[in-house]
């Protein structure tokens, strides 16, 4: 997957918009963000999901997904591989994810 499918993806988030936070592109819904492109690099994502809905993201797709570093990844913060990300999965990560942060359950 490319950076470029992966932001058209999040804002079809309804109510989805891009902004940037820390020099890379972010994406927010109510003025929250529930995902960002390019951290730590290019090469990543990341979606920020409760703990328990990030544990089973890592459990069925750990070559897709892996924890944050720090208290991030262990509040739900969780990074995505580009290369490996799967459309199908993605799309559901970035539902739960900018539901959680709307309900103020996200990272």
């Amino acid at each position: 997957m490319t950076a470029k499918t992966f932001r058209k993806m999040a804002l079809e988030i309804p109510g989805a918009v891009e902004s940037e936070h820390m020099d890379h592109p972010d994406f927010r819904v109510g003025g929250k963000i529930f995902a960002t492109l390019m951290y730590p690099s290019e090469k990543w994502g990341m979606v920020k999901l409760t703990p328990e809905a990030q544990a089973d993201f890592l459990a069925k797709e750990p070559k897709m997904f892996r924890a944050c570093n720090g208290v991030w990844g262990k509040r739900g913060a969780t990074n995505v591989l580009l290369a490996a990300a799967k459309v199908g999965v993605l799309r559901v990560a970035l539902k739960i994810a900018a539901r959680s942060v709307a309900a103020g359950k996200g990272s």
